[in-house]
């Protein structure tokens, strides 16, 4: 298996961080890493997940998810630390360790769907800013309309200037909105602790016969509870700009576990505050609505102030996030290499234009497709469950081969195990995001072959091994019959 492995991964994945400006000049700290974490993983999704997960689920079902999400994420959360101590020389783990692991076209493929996910969520992102504004300017309905479209757009080429001037000043601004993003969480924390009536979380306390069986119930919470904790791996993608290669581990530890407890108490504390059914009606951000049942208008407000600090900071974390995850790959020549070019702050700019300028077009595509936020995000999570499988496949293989452990290392059969069950749980994500979204994936998997291809043609490289060759088949077929499908209306958004 090893051998294997090792035959299809060709050359060693060099460090990004001897050729970087920017990894060289000012490296992040372990405060700016785990704000990173925190931020990227903390930005929409909470404001709405009271209503998210209600919608598809009672009390005891919401339980039983985020128990297998905690478990999961951790087990990731494990995964991503572990190969970061293991494998010190690979940088930007999303598409270091499927490249390690099964080769090129394997590593850029885990690089493009990471990517895509994250832009698409910008995307997501700036809908519900828009719609939360709804609230108070009705010309922005739910975040799709022709106005909403032009404010978004204002938005984001403003934040895109501001993330050109250097990515350590965009990480100190996202620290700083990080801290200011988890005040009103908080205090909703502590007024729904006060509200809080059993009676109504136990009413219903398995759903109601509409919602199904409770194993339908708890696969309905899965690309929910996936959503909110994506970002889990931020500290990984920036390892190369990492002051420390220690911290990064410390960092995704500490994000996790400050976003686990929130996460949990948000939404289980909200279904003890309104009823199960009254809460998924609700209308998004859902916490608002929650907090005015507790406090009257101005808990509404301040919620809606919180998730417009939230999203700003999310957005600046994640367009970081999506711009250096086409810059290293680029630079280790499995993108283009105008994609590896950076300007005088050390920024990957050419990726962060084409990273936004795909943002801007899909903001146009929602006025014709009237996509909402809840579809975005469900294809969003969905794009990135791949990458996190191929992070916890490699973290197995090489717990059980042994490379990167000593002989004597006591530790391998838990990392095993560790890898196992991320595998397991990545795979069950796989199962419970359903076929319309993997579908849609393998849509947007697709053309990045063609980007593929031109970068191998810079390096007049041999395009396809024959294994990868397979995967690029298959890929192909999911792809023709995911347009068929749209073709004719039977998928959408």
């Amino acid at each position: 298996m090893k051998n294997l492995a090792d035959s299809l991964s060709g050359p060693p994945v060099s460090g990004v961080a001897a050729q970087t400006k920017a990894s060289a000049a000012k490296p992040l700290r372990l405060g700016l890493l785990t704000a990173l974490v925190i931020g990227s993983m903390i930005g929409s999704g909470v404001f709405s997940l009271p209503q998210n997960m209600a919608s598809g689920a009672g009390a005891a079902a919401v339980l039983i998810g985020w128990l297998i999400t905690g478990v999961g994420m951790l087990m990731l959360a494990f995964v991503y630390q572990t190969l970061t101590t293991r494998k010190p020389d690979l940088d930007n783990g999303i598409y270091a360790y499927a490249r390690a692991s099964a080769g090129e076209f394997v590593g850029f493929n885990s690089a493009w769907g990471y990517w895509v996910s994250a832009w698409i969520g910008n995307v997501g992102y700036l809908v519900i800013v828009f719609g939360t504004l709804g609230y108070f300017f009705p010309v922005f309905g739910d975040g799709n309309t022709r106005a909403a479209v032009l404010g978004a757009s204002i938005v984001l080429w403003i934040m895109h200037a501001v993330i050109l001037r250097g990515v350590r000043s965009a990480a100190v601004l996202n620290a700083i909105t990080t801290v200011a993003k988890v005040i009103p969480l908080l205090l909703f924390i502590l007024l729904a602790l006060a509200a809080f009536r059993n009676h109504v979380f136990t009413q219903d306390y398995w759903g109601s016969p509409k919602l199904g069986s409770v194993f339908t119930q708890v696969k309905s919470t899965m690309l929910i509870t996936v959503w909110v904790f994506i970002g889990i791996e931020g500290a990984n993608v920036f390892s190369a700009r990492a002051q420390r290669r220690e911290d990064i581990g410390r960092a995704t530890m500490l994000g996790f576990a400050v976003v686990l407890l929130l996460l949990m108490a948000v939404s289980l504390l909200s279904l003890g505050i309104v009823s199960q059914s009254d809460l998924a009606a609700m209308k998004n951000p859902s916490m608002a609505g929650v907090l005015d049942k507790v406090v009257g208008t101005w808990g509404a407000v301040l919620i809606s102030i919180g998730l417009l600090v939230s999203v700003g900071g999310a957005l600046l974390a994640w367009t970081l996030l999506a711009a250096e995850t086409l810059f290293t790959p680029a630079s280790g020549g499995v993108m283009p290499a105008f994609l590896a070019r950076e300007n005088s702050h050390g920024v990957p700019a050419n990726a962060l234009w084409v990273t936004n300028g795909l943002v801007q077009l899909f903001l146009i595509i929602t006025l014709v497709s009237n996509a909402t936020y809840q579809a975005l995000i469900s294809l969003a999570t969905s794009m990135i469950l791949i990458p996190y499988l191929f992070s916890a496949v490699y973290a197995t293989r090489i717990a059980i081969s042994g490379d990167g452990y000593a002989a004597t290392d006591t530790v391998r059969g838990r990392d095993m195990l560790i890898g196992a069950v991320a595998s397991v749980y990545c795979c069950w994500l796989l199962y419970a995001a359903g076929p319309k979204y993997l579908l849609l994936s393998a849509l947007l998997y697709a053309p990045g072959v063609l980007l593929y291809g031109w970068a191998k043609h810079e390096r007049g490289a041999h395009l396809f091994k024959p294994f990868e060759a397979l995967i690029l088949s298959a890929l192909i077929g999911l792809a023709a019959i995911a347009a068929w499908l749209l073709s004719s209306g039977a998928l959408g958004l």
